[in-house]
Parts: C-alpha cells; sequence; structure tokens
C-alpha cells in the first residue's frame, strides 16, 4: 500500500494515489454497483425487441407503426446521456447515476400499462432518458474508482454488462412472455432499476475525483479515502495535479479544445456506426429472423448468441488492449465485425446452427468494439470533462441507434435478411475508419509502465 502523507498541512494528490496506489475494497465495489447499473440498463433496454412480436399479434398493428416508438427511446437515450454527462460533471457522478436509474425504472413500468403504440412511444423516450444517462456516469464512477494499470479492463467489464443484461432479459422473456404476458414483462423489469437506486443511495459514495474540485466537500473525501486505507488530516490540502495542469474549466466546449476536436468528432463517429449496428440488432433481429420464417424462439436464440457473444468478445478485447493499447486491437475487431455480418449474407437461414454461430460471432466483434470505447473516452479526457467528453460522443452515437429504428424497418422491408445483414457489415467498415483518426488511443501496457515510473518514484521520494 502507498501510504498518504499525513504531516499537517501537507499537499495529498488524489488523482496520483487513486492511479498508483492500492484497489481496495471499496472501489471495488463501486465498480460493482455501476456495473449492476450497466445490467439493467441493457437489460430494460432489450426488453421491447423480444415484446414487439407479441405487441403485433395482439393489437393487430404493422412492423412498420414501431419504428417511431422504437425511435423515440433511442432519441431519449441520446438526450439522456448528453444530459446525464453535464449533470455528473457539475454535481456529480453518484446523483447522475441513482437519478437516471429512478427514471429508468418508473418509465419501464408504466410501459406495462400501454394501450397504444403512440403511448408506447412516449414513455420508452422517458425511458430511454434513464437509459442513456446511466452509460457515461457507470463508466465514468468505474474509471475514477479504479487505478490505471486496471481501468481498461475495469471499464470494459462494466460496459460489458450491456450484452450481459440482453442475455439476462432474453432468458427472462423466454419464461415471462409465454406465462405472464409482455405487460409483467415490463412491470418486472422497470422495477429492478428502482430497487438498485435504493441500494446506491445506502452505498454509492461519489468519485474521490469529483469530490477533490469542490473544496466544501473535503470533509467527504477525508473519509471517503481513511475508508479506502489512505489517511489524511483535517488540515490535508487536497489536489489532482494531472488533470488540473491539463484543463481548468469544463463544459461542452471543453471536449473540442486543447486539441481534443480531431478525437471527440472521430470517437463520435465511431459510436455512431457501431450504434447503428448494435441498435439494429437489439431491435431488429428477432423480428427479420421471424421474417425469413423462423420462429419466435429461435428468433430469441439468435439475439441471445449476439449478446454472448458481445460479452466474450468485449472482456477478451479488453485484455488485449491493456497489453497491446486498443488502436490495432479494435481495427481487428471492427474488420472481423464487417467479415462476419458478409459472410452470414452467404448463409441460408433454415441452416439454423451456422447462422447462430455467426450471430455469435457478429455480436462478439461489435460489442468488442462498442463495450471497449468508454474505456478509450475514460483515457481521453480528463476528470473534469471525462463524463461530459464521454456523453458528448455518446449523445451523437446515439444517432445512429435512432437511425437504426428507422433503417432496420426499411432494411427488412426492402432488402429481407441479406440487406440487413449488408447494413451491419458496412457499418463497422466505417467504425474502423473513424477509429484510425483518433490520435489519443490507449497506450500499451509497455509504454503505460514508462509513463507511470516517474510517478512512482515521485511518491517514494
Amino acid at each position: 500500500m502507498i501510504p498518504s502523507d499525513t504531516r499537517s498541512g501537507a499537499s495529498v494528490d488524489v488523482g496520483q494515489i487513486l492511479d498508483t496506489g492500492p484497489w481496495s475494497a471499496v472501489q471495488k465495489m463501486a465498480v460493482i454497483l455501476a456495473a449492476l447499473a450497466i445490467v439493467l440498463d441493457g437489460f430494460d433496454s432489450q426488453l421491447i425487441g423480444f415484446a414487439i412480436p407479441v405487441m403485433i399479434k395482439e393489437w393487430g398493428v404493422t412492423r412498420g407503426e414501431f419504428p417511431p416508438a422504437l425511435a423515440a427511446g433511442l432519441f431519449g437515450m441520446g438526450l439522456g446521456s448528453v444530459l446525464a454527462g453535464y449533470f455528473a460533471d457539475r454535481f456529480g457522478r453518484r446523483r447522475a447515476l441513482i437519478g437516471s436509474l429512478f427514471l429508468l425504472g418508473f418509465a419501464t413500468c408504466a410501459i406495462g400499462t400501454s394501450q397504444n403504440v403512440p403511448m408506447i412511444a412516449v414513455l420508452r423516450f422517458i425511458a430511454g432518458l434513464g437509459i442513456g444517462g446511466c452509460l457515461p456516469s457507470a463508466s465514468t464512477v468505474a474509471a475514477e474508482f479504479t487505478p490505471t494499470r486496471r481501468r481498461t479492463m475495469a471499464v470494459t467489464a462494466t460496459i460489458v454488462c450491456i450484452p450481459l443484461g440482453g442475455m439476462l432479459a432474453g432468458v427472462f422473456a423466454n419464461y415471462v412472455l409465454p406465462a405472464l404476458g409482455w405487460r409483467a414483462l415490463f412491470f418486472i423489469g422497470g422495477s429492478l432499476p428502482l430497487t438498485l437506486g435504493v441500494l446506491l443511495l445506502l452505498t454509492l459514495p461519489e468519485s474521490p475525483r469529483f469530490l477533490v474540485r469542490h473544496s466544501k466537500r473535503w470533509d467527504e473525501l477525508r473519509r471517503l479515502l481513511g475508508r479506502m486505507h489512505r489517511p489524511t488530516t483535517a488540515d490535508t490540502v487536497f489536489t489532482d495535479i494531472g488533470e488540473q495542469k491539463v484543463e481548468s474549466r469544463a463544459g461542452f466546449a471543453a471536449v473540442f479544445q486543447q486539441g481534443r476536436g480531431r478525437d471527440t468528432l472521430a470517437l463520435s463517429g465511431a459510436f455512431f456506426l457501431c450504434l447503428l449496428a448494435v441498435y439494429s440488432a437489439f431491435s431488429w433481429l428477432p423480428t427479420m429472423l421471424t421474417a425469413e420464417g423462423l420462429d419466435i424462439a429461435v428468433a430469441g436464440a439468435g439475439l441471445t448468441a449476439y449478446n454472448l457473444g458481445g460479452v466474450v468478445g468485449a472482456l477478451a478485447c479488453a485484455g488485449a488492449i491493456t497489453r497491446f493499447g486498443s488502436r490495432w486491437p479494435l481495427a481487428l475487431c471492427c474488420a472481423g465485425g464487417a467479415a462476419s455480418a458478409l459472410f452470414l449474407t452467404q448463409v441460408n437461414v433454415s441452416n439454423t446452427n451456422v447462422l447462430i454461430v455467426g450471430l455469435l460471432v457478429h455480436g462478439l466483434c461489435v460489442n468488442a468494439v462498442q463495450a471497449t470505447l468508454y474505456a478509450v473516452c475514460a483515457y481521453a479526457y480528463p476528470t473534469n470533462v471525462r463524463a461530459t467528453g464521454t456523453a458528448t460522443a455518446l449523445g451523437f452515437g446515439r444517432l445512429g441507434a435512432i437511425l437504426s429504428s428507422f433503417a432496420g424497418a426499411a432494411v427488412i422491408t426492402a432488402g429481407g435478411a441479406s440487406g440487413y445483414l449488408t447494413m451491419l457489415g458496412l457499418a463497422m467498415v466505417g467504425a474502423l475508419a473513424a477509429l484510425m483518426v483518433v490520435r489519443r488511443h490507449i497506450p500499451p501496457l509497455a509504454q503505460q509502465n514508462m509513463i507511470s515510473s516517474p510517478a512512482r518514484t515521485a511518491m517514494g521520494n
């Protein structure tokens, strides 16, 4: 353990002791709680994909009536991401995450009372505000409670909970839909984030890297550092030198200043194309498969395989990024996502085994890119604009998710499975081009060790 300087009036660099010190139980618990929020985020966001085929039969409506409802939810996610990022940087990560969970839970429960598609659209927009707000808030919590050497894996393990939540939603839907109907799907699904929100109110601390920038909350910071085995005195002065010397002001404009404009635009483009591909699968993959003549069980298995691949791929990619840096692992995953989608255009949907395996590989590659993009954002932006930077890139990316609502239905109608899969492949080719433009990729482990060695030496002195 690296002790804090407890001399009277000493100055403690909070960022340094977090980045190079031990990973305490309090820090790990904060990351786990953030990950649980993302599990429920992914769980609730995908319930609509499983419910749509049942709603179509029950209400006697067509597939073409649902794109506006899906788009409303995704628009809410985009707006929620931007607003929550700004709120988190201004008022705290903890408040932003808990507020997002409560909003998501209440709105999802209310969807279970819907009587028509327009009502679903309104409630999906409100739920989307919560879904979108969870992502930047939780990923920032994970990043700021984790030492540098473990940050990529911690952030990715948090974000990979989106497809993990989707997998759980698939299993949940398989049991609940036949027994209780689609309304119970949303009643139960909405109660889970409400329960977690209460738990976080009782247990989740504020990020120390946020607290250090608010001197009125330094007593809270002292108590938190004590729980993290980094004791300080009542007159300790707190700093975050590594971040404060980079940026003295926060706000939306800051993500385009100090040479960050190129990375912000490139990361936004990568998010846009990845989310176009991901939400085309989340919202329309079961519908596409049933339109090709497969039954609902096989269609649900296809989306579950896609999400399973995403969990495995994201964790494997995070491991590769930790060792080799982010540029080339992400490039390979983009290429794999494009190649697997184009391969699937040649597979007969009646060959369900090959189809399911192909969807698993495609989900592995696409979600590996999508999940680790948050870790790249956590590296690319300093503390006081980290949530805003992540939210800005993600908020623009949500436009790709919104586009998927309309593009998915239109492409399935016009081009069937082949057209749909070609769209997914082309999206990943574009994501590859965008990521090659990013300057501030996570460096390889050897380079990170070279950077952090002087800091350790200084602390030892």
